[in-house]
C-alpha cells in the first residue's frame, strides 16, 4: 500500500532540521531532556499513585527526521490489518489503483507536517528489536528536541522550566502504558475492530469519498472546526469504534494535562507563564496551517485535552485519586464518550453512587 522508504525520505526532506543551534547547544538540550524525563517520571508516579516499574518503555530523544522514521514504523504496524483485509479482496479494492509510490509521497508529506509540530509522543506499538536490549518493551517515549527548542524560543520562556513541563506531560503517557499493561492490547484491539468495520466495497467507498470531497470545502471554511478527513469517510460501524477511541484518548490526554498542571506549580517556577503562552499558541494557528490542522483533526485533539482534563478533575474531585484510579482496572471501567462529558455518570456506574469529595 505504501512505499515506506519513500515516505520517510520525503518526510525528512520536507520537515527541515528545525532551529539553528550549535553542536554544544544540541548536546546540552538532549542531555537535559534525558535528565528531566527521569525527574518527571518520579513526579508522575508520586502524583498519580501508578507504578511504572510494572513495565518498561525506553526514552529516545530524536530529531525531526528520526521522529518521522519512528512513526512510519508505527503506521506500518497499525495499517497491517487493513492491508491484509484489502489483499483478501484485492480484485474489489479501489485502493489497488493507487500505487505505493503515490501513497508514499502522501504519507511522507503528512509525516513532514507533523514532524515539525510534535514535541513528544508515546509510541505504544514499538516492542524493541528482536534480540536487542529493548526486546519486549511496552512502547517507547519520543521527545523531539528541535521542536522543543523551537517552541521555548518562540514563547520566550525559561528553557529548563519548559522542558520539564513538556516531559511531565509525556512521561505521564509512558507511566500510563507501563503501569497499566493491558492498555496497549486494548488499543490494538480497537484498531482491529476499526479495520473489521472497514467497508472495502468500491461502490460504497467511492460514494463516501465523493461525499467527503464535497464536505472538505465546508470543513476548511468552517469557523468551528468541522470534522476531519477521517470523519468524512467513516462507515457507521467505524464511527462506533472511533467514539470509544475518542473517549480513550481524551482520558489519556486529559490525565496527562491534569498531572502536568498538578505537579507543575511545585517544581516549575514559571509554570503560569508557560501555561498561558502555550495555550494561546495552541489555538492561534492561521491560514494554511490552520486549514491542514483542521482537516487532519488536530483541532479535535485540542478538544480532547480540554474535555479529558475536565473529566479527570471532576472525578478526582468526587472520589479522590485512588477512586479515579479504578479507571485503570479493565476496559469495562474506561469512560464512554458520553461519560467524558458527564463525569458523574462514570462515578455512578463504577462506584455505585456519586461520591462527594
Amino acid at each position: 500500500m505504501v512505499d515506506w522508504d519513500l515516505a520517510v525520505a520525503t518526510a525528512q526532506r520536507l520537515a527541515g532540521p528545525g532551529p539553528s543551534v550549535t553542536d554544544s547547544e544540541a548536546r546540552e538540550a538532549v542531555a537535559e531532556l534525558r535528565r528531566l524525563a527521569t525527574e518527571a517520571e518520579a513526579h508522575v508516579n508520586g502524583f498519580t499513585g501508578l507504578d511504572a516499574s510494572l513495565g518498561y518503555a525506553p526514552l529516545v530523544v530524536v530529531d525531526r527526521g528520526n521522529w518521522a522514521r519512528a512513526n512510519a514504523q508505527s503506521m506500518r504496524t497499525i495499517i497491517a490489518p487493513l492491508q491484509r483485509k484489502l489483499q483478501k479482496g484485492r480484485e474489489h479494492s479501489p485502493f489497488q489503483r493507487v500505487g505505493p509510490k503515490v501513497t508514499g509521497l502522501q504519507t511522507g508529506a503528512l509525516l513532514a507536517f507533523l514532524a515539525s509540530k510534535v514535541l513528544g509522543q508515546f509510541d505504544p506499538f514499538w516492542a524493541g528489536r528482536l534480540g536487542g536490549p529493548d526486546d519486549g518493551a511496552q512502547g517507547r517515549l519520543l521527545l523531539v528536541a528541535p521542536n522543543i527548542v523551537h517552541v521555548e524560543r518562540e514563547l520566550g520562556v525559561d528553557p529548563h522550566d519548559f522542558r520539564l513541563w513538556v516531559t511531565l506531560h509525556e512521561e505521564t503517557h509512558r507511566v500510563q502504558f507501563t503501569a497499566v499493561p493491558w492498555l496497549r492490547d486494548h488499543l490494538a484491539a480497537e484498531i482491529e475492530a476499526f479495520v473489521e468495520a472497514t467497508d472495502v466495497d468500491p461502490g460504497a467507498f467511492l460514494t463516501r469519498a465523493r461525499d467527503a470531497v464535497r464536505a472538505l470545502g465546508e470543513t476548511a471554511r468552517s469557523a468551528d472546526g468541522g470534522g476531519s478527513v477521517l470523519d468524512l469517510v467513516q462507515t457507521p460501524a467505524q464511527k462506533a469504534v472511533l467514539d470509544r477511541v475518542t473517549a480513550f484518548m481524551s482520558l489519556l490526554e486529559g490525565h496527562a494535562d491534569v498531572v502536568m498542571d498538578g505537579v507543575g506549580p511545585d517544581v516549575i517556577p514559571s509554570v503560569e507563564t508557560i501555561r498561558r503562552r502555550f495555550q494561546r499558541r495552541r489555538y492561534s494557528s492561521v491560514g494554511l496551517d490552520r486549514t491542514i490542522r483542521r482537516l487532519l483533526g488536530l483541532d479535535a485533539k485540542m478538544r480532547q485535552y480540554r474535555d479529558g482534563a475536565a473529566f479527570v478533575n471532576a472525578v478526582v474531585g468526587r472520589v479522590g485519586m485512588p477512586g479515579f484510579n479504578r479507571i485503570w482496572e479493565s476496559p469495562a471501567t474506561l469512560p464512554t464518550k458520553d461519560e467524558i462529558a458527564d463525569p458523574v455518570a462514570w462515578v455512578r456506574r463504577v462506584h455505585g453512587q456519586p461520591a462527594l469529595g
